[in-house]
């Protein structure tokens, strides 16, 4: 069988997942060619090389392993003296680390692996980093399997080929296929082209060498016996306690170890039971609001034995993925649905399930089913979980979005348990979807806002830097203009208040996009970022003017919308050489967390420049210094934004915001300025202000950044009860 036909998943966790068991050994069994490297040598190293091998061996397949030796600090310090030869100090390392067998599993593993090098099977070189006689440990840890036709799977992450690795720590490694698509296949080439480099000893800095007489010496040391490779199976160890808990424990949601529930999230929990499994948490982004659902979940749960239908409904793909990981941590297999979910099949899966859970089939009670707004939405998804005839829970992420007429007349009365998470549940401009929203999941059963959270160290302190730019004479004149003609497309709402019609929405967004789009702010950026071009972890936001569609399952990049990013992208890249990468809807789920993981450890990549893919979820603790050039006037936007620049990550001591505060004029120059004119550009400032304000207050240097809004405040004649935000969608000034 191709390894194509494998289920080959892009993660492993090794705590979630029996690395060996669901991926290793399937995989090797139908390769032709495996290639390791393992980081530092020993005879655990070996004796856990032998999973799967029996396969590979049977289609005549070779392996290639490389190691390093594990020098200590006097090994180094003795070479660098001269006192001994650097291949004697090597060989004696070597020879250290061939242990007796621990038990008769890895005395048979070992003579298993002892027989492959004998019999040509196995080659084995030392790696280590040799730069201008500074030798050091090389600590690589990759590997590439191979079939017949030519199909490869390459693997690297944190996991050693040891049994504490495989079975006991929390490892995790990302997985490639070349089959999948152009951005896997790419990946695959690298990780292939630098293990033949290394193993070829062409790669720069690091020096391979063979050792022939290690292969005398394991041969030596732990053949026992000659082995038939047309009959024998692998010897594998007794399943650690771990693993069997896992793998008898009933398929029931449970808690992990880790992390840690914080007292507000156990008494989220607590309130939301007591008011009969209903309510909403309301709680700022990078709280924990996820792992508090999910603690919900294990909640009700135990609560009913397990006899328990949950459905999760998030905004986007992106989201739904992140879900899977954390699910996954608690126990739960979800059943995945979306356009392009990897669980081909999770349409018979989801029918399977409610049949199962319909029958009392034993040991089928509970089911987790997550997807998007727009699978929930969908014809199928609705017919099919109307056919849920026990328990439910019905749990919406970023639930102000189910406030949208489309989406409330969605919300299932079937479903006697909910939960929405929010961190800004109210739909400004739209009384009426908020008030649909209590009305369906019911009180708030915690509110845990943005200062509470800095205050209690739950996210980061932040300095806030206003940054005045101008709209410049023709982008001013086409504001006024379309200002103009909104006034032509107001509507008297039956609440007795105006509203613009479709025309004056479309016109609203041209507006709109004129102010994310100012050409001032590409020169304010270059002068802003200058002092930042040698630092790392920085965020560059090009907003958009364009609404979320909750009909598709990621969101889009619009064709005008590109031009900004380009431009910055081209600036920071080009003029100041600063290593970039743009990340938006357009990257897949495996580049995102690609760059996610390049970004947070700081060696390829200095900034990421983003459009939208903040707005719902994307979580990038590492962000340090964040210049957000554009901004919706939707608060509930704005302020996810600020959220999530103030996650907590190692080293991370406060962060920074440069905010572009688009004006239609200099600051001092509205002297000059008809009040006609003043009239119809008085929305975009008390727009801006309302944003700037309200990410000032909680800033460590208010007092400075608020002095400057006063100076806006005051020269446009605006009261500082009168600078809240302003729906353009709904209302006109």
């Amino acid at each position: 069988m191709p390894l194509s036909e494998l289920k080959i998943e892009t993660e492993y966790r090794s705590l979630l997942t029996d690395i060996s068991g669901e991926f290793l050994i399937p995989a090797l069994r139908e390769a032709v060619q495996y290639d390791r490297a393992v980081g530092f040598f020993s005879s655990t190293i070996l004796s856990n090389t032998s999973y799967g091998i029996e396969g590979l061996v049977k289609n005549g397949g070779k392996i290639r392993l490389v190691a390093s030796p594990y020098l200590t600090d006097d090994d180094i310090a003795a070479i660098k003296a001269g006192y001994k030869q650097r291949d004697d100090v090597i060989k004696s390392v070597l020879h250290k680390e061939m242990k007796e067998p621990e038990n008769e599993f890895e005395q048979e593993r070992l003579n298993l692996l002892a027989n492959l090098i004998k019999d040509g099977f196995l080659d084995i070189k030392i790696a280590f980093c040799d730069n201008d006689s500074q030798v050091g440990m090389y600590h690589e840890k990759l590997g590439l399997i191979t079939d017949s036709c030519g199909n490869t799977i390459a693997f690297s992450g944190s996991m050693n080929e040891t049994n504490t690795a495989i079975n006991v720590n929390y490892e995790a490694i990302d997985v490639f296929r070349s089959w999948t698509n152009e951005f896997e296949n790419e990946r695959v080439n690298k990780k292939r082209n630098a293990f033949t480099a290394i193993w070829n000893d062409s790669e720069p800095g690091i020096e391979v060498i063979s050792f022939p007489e290690l292969n005398e010496v394991i041969i030596e040391k732990y053949k026992k016996s000659d082995i038939d490779y047309n009959t024998f199976e692998t010897v594998f160890p007794p399943v650690p306690t771990i693993l069997k808990k896992r793998k008898t424990h009933s398929e029931l949601p449970c808690r992990p170890d880790k992390p840690p529930f914080y007292d507000y999230q156990e008494e989220a929990i607590d309130t939301w039971a007591s008011h009969g499994f209903q309510g909403i948490f309301d709680m700022a982004t990078g709280t924990g609001k996820t792992i508090t659902a999910l603690g919900s979940i294990v909640r009700i749960s135990d609560e009913f034995h397990g006899k328990l239908a949950v459905i999760i409904v998030c905004p986007y793909q992106h989201l739904v993925e992140q879900w899977v990981e954390d699910l996954e941590k608690f126990n739960i297999s979800p059943i995945i649905g979306y356009s392009e979910s990897t669980q081909k099949n999770w349409k018979n899966r989801l029918e399977s399930a409610i049949r199962n859970q319909k029958l009392s089939v034993r040991g089928k009670d509970f089911f987790c089913f997550i997807c998007t707004n727009a699978t929930y939405s969908s014809e199928y998804v609705q017919n099919t979980i109307s056919k849920i005839r026990g328990k439910c829970l019905f749990v919406v992420d970023e639930a102000h979005n189910f406030g949208a007429r489309y989406l409330s007349e969605l919300l299932n009365e079937n479903f006697q348990y909910r939960l929405a998470l929010s961190a800004t549940l109210d739909r400004y401009g739209d009384p009426t979807g908020t008030k649909k929203l209590y009305d369906y999941f019911g009180d708030k059963c915690i509110s845990y806002d943005l200062g509470r959270a800095i205050k209690e160290k739950k996210l980061t302190r932040y300095k806030y830097y206003p940054i005045i730019v101008s709209l410049n004479d023709d982008e001013l004149n086409k504001y006024s203009n379309i200002s103009k003609s909104m006034q032509k497309c107001l509507v008297k709402a039956k609440d007795g208040t105006y509203k613009l019609n479709e025309k004056g929405k479309k016109l609203a967004m041209a507006r709109s996009r004129i102010v994310a789009a100012s050409e001032s702010k590409l020169q304010a950026l270059l002068k802003e970022i200058g002092p930042y071009k040698d630092k790392y972890n920085i965020l560059v936001y090009c907003g958009s003017a364009s609404l979320p569609d909750y009909t598709r399952d990621k969101l889009e990049v619009y064709e005008e919308e590109t031009r900004q990013i380009d431009a910055v992208t081209d600036m920071l890249g080009n003029k100041l050489g600063m290593k970039v990468s743009q990340f938006t809807s357009k990257e897949n789920v495996e580049k995102r967390e690609l760059l996610k993981s390049e970004f947070a450890s700081g060696d390829n990549l200095q900034a990421l420049i983003a459009i939208k893919c903040l707005d719902e979820g994307v979580n990038i603790p590492s962000i340090k210094t964040a210049f957000i050039l554009a901004s919706t006037t939707n608060p509930k936007e704005y302020i996810q934004r600020r959220g999530r620049v103030l996650r907590l990550a190692e080293g991370k001591e406060y962060a920074e915001i440069y905010d572009f505060i688009t004006l239609p004029m200099p600051l001092g120059s509205s002297i000059y300025m008809t009040d006609e004119s003043k009239n119809l550009t008085i929305t975009m400032v008390k727009n801006e202000l309302a944003r700037a304000f309200e990410f000032s207050r909680l800033a460590d240097n208010y007092v400075e950044s608020n002095a400057m809004l006063d100076d806006i405040r005051e020269e446009y004649g605006i009261e500082e009860e009168d600078y809240s935000f302003v729906e353009e969608f709904d209302y006109y000034e």
